[in-house]
């Protein structure tokens, strides 16, 4: 996949954006300043100008930063991890519903202060002030004005989020994986390609090799090397390899290695194979779903 000149650029603003935000974390030492779905965000929204996001910019701000302030405040109640989580999802897509929002990215920020489980006001900050800036250069790149309106979240859309999401804490709190529960990486593929018309084998293996291989990349260079900014100028460069090869755009992979940066020992080690067993449960269930209802064509309707 060669790049254009525009794209190079894009690519290289981008990075920078991220890297900016990590070294103001390094600088004020708060790792809650750390916001892995920015990653994911600035790959969609700036990079692969993704048109479902970028079609209305004001809610490439309102949408993260309210789910954010939804996992903050929930992340306070005195309920166990699993319930957070699922409270939390069902309270986000209940959000995006009212906003007419699809931004996928929403509930990975919806979720991240409940598994760092953040305390200070300081996340919620960086939140507004990182999505307010994508949202200015969006509205600076100007190509949201071709794209077409979003679609409401559909109702069935809804309650097979809702149900699979119920069914996958449910299964990892009973066996004492609690921790498992979200990973909000996967979690935005899921609500993504849970709204395409269809989804093939092909491509749910490419975005499974992905999201696994992003997750151990993260895992593994935040091993060699205990320091946030090391971490993402070497991991981000081999995520967008690895993209390359797979001849995917995919900005939720981006998310991985800063996700890797922020979670807690115990979550830390079990990525990788967290990755693994999330996106196999939820790729693989959309595949099936899809085929039953739509008859299954061997041609995706994905964008790669």
């Amino acid at each position: 996949m060669l790049l254009s000149t525009t794209e190079k650029k894009n690519y290289l603003i981008g990075f920078l954006f991220i890297l900016f935000m990590v070294t103001c974390a390094t600088l004020l030492n708060d790792m809650e300043i750390i916001l892995p779905e920015i990653g994911a965000l600035t790959a969609g929204t700036w990079i692969y100008q993704n048109k479902t996001w970028i079609n209305q910019p004001a809610k490439i701000f309102l949408a993260p930063s309210g789910t954010a302030i939804i996992g903050f405040l929930i992340n306070k109640l005195s309920i166990v991890y699993a319930e957070k989580v699922l409270l939390g999802l069902i309270l986000m897509l209940l959000f995006l519903r009212v906003l007419k929002s699809n931004l996928a990215p929403s509930f990975a920020t919806g979720l991240l202060p409940i598994i760092i489980n953040a305390t200070h006001w300081s996340f919620i900050l960086a939140i507004i002030l990182f999505t307010a800036t994508l949202m200015c250069g969006v509205f600076l790149q100007g190509t949201y004005k071709e794209s077409a309106p979003n679609k409401t979240i559909q109702k069935n859309h809804m309650l097979i989020f809702s149900l699979m999401t119920l069914v996958w804490v449910s299964v990892v709190w009973f066996l004492g994986f609690s921790q498992m529960a979200a990973i909000p990486p996967v979690m935005v593929v899921f609500f993504e390609v849970l709204q395409k018309d269809r989804y093939s084998w092909r491509i749910a293996s490419k975005h499974f090799i992905a999201l696994v291989g992003a997750a151990s990349i993260g895992v593994a260079v935040h091993l060699l090397f205990n320091s946030w900014l090391i971490s993402t100028v070497i991991a981000l460069p081999l995520v967008f390899i690895l993209l390359q090869l797979l001849k995917i755009k995919l900005p939720a992979a981006f998310a991985f290695p800063l996700l890797a940066l922020v979670l807690p020992k115990s979550m830390f080690h079990m990525l990788p194979i967290t990755a693994i067993f999330a996106s196999s449960f939820f790729l693989g269930a959309m595949v099936i779903l899809k085929r039953i209802t739509n008859s299954y064509d061997v041609t995706p309707n994905v964008e790669d």
